[in-house]
Order: structure tokens, then sequence, then C-alpha cells
């Protein structure tokens, strides 16, 4: 059939058909995930806001004892979000600095042929389960820490730091060094023209001109340390108190969850209390990967 003369609608609308389907398939697959989100949210209220019948909010976020099964129970999260947080500062404190100096190693220094190995040994380690790494944590790291600072037990913050420090590195790793290597080139090979040597050509101009992929990388580091579960349930003492150094037993919101979920009785104020404490992980991983989000896309 002969399309000459045909109007050039009519000729792309089989093309217009099958890209209307595509984009639509793409707005269905992120309408889907939006509203799964929303609805783990709702989900975790139901459950979760139950508790707050009997305790106010602020003596479940500010309470200093955690007794659930005591009588009359206690339900302060406090020692759980310190523990949480103790853990995560340790591990960025381990993590940062060095996932930063590998990605620059990686993605500005090291030879085409020793990149593509250290790439493929990053991504390795992403893929280690969190189970085996922390039993080799156990078994390794916490003796290590006891005989090192010579305290009772090595199951303490600082334990589960190095661990998720180690964990959280690859991630880290592998976003910051994509956010270098999309720096133009031009940027660099300018600045050596002006002069400036390779370290403050990487310094100076690489890591600025990448500074959101950086921020983002780091940020999502954090997620992937808070958010961790057996790792830290097994290195970390489980001692539901308030720590004050990182030498000493703590517990996080994620190992009470995992710790007590299969004990608590369902609808009970034990049970909507752990559906508590899963809401405020929910918000502060969602506003860590929102803030990630808000570096990653910021107009420069």
């Amino acid at each position: 059939m002969d399309f000459v003369g045909l109007p050039v609608p009519y000729t792309m609308k089989p093309r217009r058909i099958s890209e209307f389907l595509i984009e639509s398939a793409i707005f269905l697959a992120g309408t889907i995930s939006i509203l799964f989100v929303v609805l783990i949210f709702i989900f975790l209220a139901k459950e979760g806001f139950a508790l707050f019948r009997t305790v106010s909010l602020w003596d479940f976020l500010a309470g200093k004892d955690w007794y659930p099964i005591s009588y009359p129970p206690r339900f302060g999260a406090l020692p759980l979000i310190l523990g949480s947080v103790w853990v995560t500062l340790g591990a960025i404190l381990i993590s940062v600095p060095i996932g930063v100096a590998c990605a620059v190693y990686i993605a500005e220094v090291a030879p085409h042929w020793l990149r593509e190995i250290l790439k493929a040994s990053v991504e390795f380690l992403a893929a280690i389960p969190s189970i085996v790494l922390g039993f080799i944590g156990l078994v390794t790291l916490v003796p290590l820490v006891q005989s090192l600072f010579n305290i009772s037990t090595g199951l303490t913050a600082l334990a589960g730091s190095l661990m998720l420090g180690f964990m959280a590195m690859p991630t880290i790793v592998s976003i910051m060094e994509d956010a270098l290597t999309a720096v133009p080139r031009s940027y660099r090979e300018g600045a050596l023209a002006l002069g400036a040597t390779h370290w403050q050509a990487i310094w100076r101009v690489v890591m600025p001109a990448a500074s959101s992929g950086v921020i983002a990388a780091v940020m999502l580091g954090i997620g992937r340390v808070i958010g961790e579960t057996m790792a830290v349930m097994m290195i970390t003492g489980n001692a539901a108190r308030i720590p004050t150094t990182l030498l000493q037993p703590v517990r996080t919101m994620t190992a009470t969850i995992a710790a007590e979920m299969g004990e608590a009785v369902q609808g009970s104020p034990h049970y909507a209390s752990l559906f508590a404490i899963g809401i405020v992980l929910f918000v502060i991983t969602f506003i860590i990967n929102l803030t990630a989000d808000f570096f990653l896309h910021r107009e420069k």
C-alpha cells in the first residue's frame, strides 16, 4: 500500500501508540511503587497507633526504660533510638572516609584493568548476606574488640559500627564511583590545562562537580546501615539501655523488632509497641532517602 501523500500524523500513528504504551507502563510502575509505600505506612500506622491509646507519644519517644513484659509494662523507646543512632554514627565515621578514598581511587587513579577488577569486587561484597557477615563479626571481630580494649564483652556498639561500616562501604563506593565517572572529561582536561596537578583537579574540580552524587551515596549508605537487622542483633549485645560510649552493649530498633515480634501476643500493647518502633524507623529511613533524592536531583 502506498503511503505517499498521507498526513504525517497518520504515518507516525503506530510509533506514537508504542510510545504511549511504554510511557503508560512506566507511569503505572511508578504509581504502584508509591502505592506500596503508602500501604506499608498505613499498615504500620493501623497496628502501631493502637499503643498511643495507653501511652503518650512523648513517653514512648523519650522514655528511658524498655520493659514491655514487666508489670506495669514500660515502652520507652529512647534507648533503642539512641542505640541505632550510636551504631549508625560510628559506621558513618568508618565507612564514609574509606568509601570516598576507594571511590576516588577506582574512578580517577587506578588503571583500567585494575578498575574493572575492583568494581567487580565491590559489587561482590555488596552481595554477601548480612547474616554471614554477622557470623564472621561474631567469631572474629567481637573477640578482637574485647581483647584490644580489655573490656568484659566485645558485644558492643563499636563492634556493630565496624561491621555496619564494612557493609555500607560497597553501596557508598559503587554510587560515588558512578558519580565521579559521570563528570565530563573536559572538566579534568581544563583543570590540568590551567596548571592544576592531578590531585588538585580531583579535589577542586571533579569532587565538587559530583557533589550531588557523593552526598546521595553517603545518605543511601546511612539508610543501608540504619535498616540492618541480623548483623547488629548478633554482635551489639542487645542491651536496651542508653549508651554513653561505643564500648557498651546497645540494642537497635531493628534488632528489637526482630527479637521480640515472635514472642509478642497479637493485639497486645507489646505487639503495638513494636509496630510503633517500625513507624519511627520508617519515618527515619524515608527522610534519609528523601534527602538523598534531593541532593541527587538538585540543580547546580
